[in-house]
């Protein structure tokens, strides 16, 4: 119990707020976030598609451990891992409840738990990559593959905007708690409490909306004056803006060993099958 109540003291918002920061700006200081950008969202890409070309369990299971390896040297934010390690749990007793309370056994869970398998893998990859890489350098990748710049811009600020958008709420959250009165009367289990507390963070949303949309306006224009707008339609700045990303040799030192440990775990996977018993339709 000392030991729950140690972790639940350091889920607070201030905690939360400065993962979020380390998310949001990335940590270059990692291996994936040394890497050139364009690299990794290529690697992301491969990542995101194998999985589902394969139902055997042995080949999942290698890239399953090739992920908890670059999530390890990349140190991702605990909260994430948390997070998603809530997920799975959640997930996975679900399947198997839902299996066992409809007829079904073991063997229909294990065929919907290799599907959560490969969406673990996606989601790894994901954090791996993106939980490293600086959303500046992610829009200039983005922008290097042609996509609108429009769409580039939106994807960095969104990833800045994040964790302002968190601290003020918990501010504008906070001034509703200090003008309200909590509820004498606690009732069973705290129950008119935690109404009171979901009201108010309901309130709390509508004035966080409209700062946000002052906000919004206010850098649209400062973004004009530095003439956004003229640098999207112009070849040239485009060029001058891209000009700093290089493929290293570290780059294709990893993506060669990346394509070789995929090629080696399916390999010794097809050496060492474990098949589901349900084959897809």
């Amino acid at each position: 119990m000392k030991s729950i109540k140690d972790l639940l003291s350091k889920i607070t918002v201030e905690n939360i707020k400065i993962e979020l920061m380390r998310t949001a700006y990335g940590n270059k200081d990692t291996f994936m976030g040394k890497l050139d950008p364009r690299v990794a969202i290529v690697w992301y890409l491969i990542f995101a598609i194998i999985p589902w070309l394969f139902w055997n369990n042995t080949i999942l299971l290698g890239f399953l451990l090739y992920m908890v390896v670059l999530l390890s040297i990349s140190r991702v934010s605990p909260l994430i891992i948390i997070l998603l390690a809530f997920g799975l749990v959640t997930e996975a007793g679900y399947i198997i409840f839902v299996s066992v309370m409809f007829g079904g056994d073991l063997t229909a869970a294990m065929a919907l738990l290799t599907f959560t398998l490969k969406l673990t893998i996606i989601s790894l990859a994901s954090i791996a990559v993106f939980a490293s890489m600086d959303p500046e350098k992610f829009s200039d990748a983005l922008m290097s593959f042609r996509l609108p710049g429009q769409v580039c811009f939106g994807i960095s600020y969104g990833y800045r905007m994040l964790p302002i958008l968190i601290e003020e709420y918990n501010n504008i959250f906070n001034s509703f708690r200090l003008r309200g009165k909590v509820p004498e009367d606690r009732g069973v289990i705290h129950w008119k409490r935690v109404v009171y507390y979901c009201k108010t963070a309901v309130f709390a949303f509508y004035p966080m909306m409209l700062n946000t949309a002052k906000r919004t306006r206010t850098t649209v224009e400062a973004l004009e004056v530095k003439g956004f707008t003229y640098s999207l339609k112009h070849e040239e700045v485009r060029k001058l803006k891209l000009s700093y990303l290089r493929v290293q040799p570290r780059d294709i030192y990893f993506f060669i060993f990346t394509i070789f440990l995929i090629i080696t775990v399916i390999y010794i996977g097809h050496l060492y099958p474990i098949e589901r018993e349900i084959h897809p339709l």
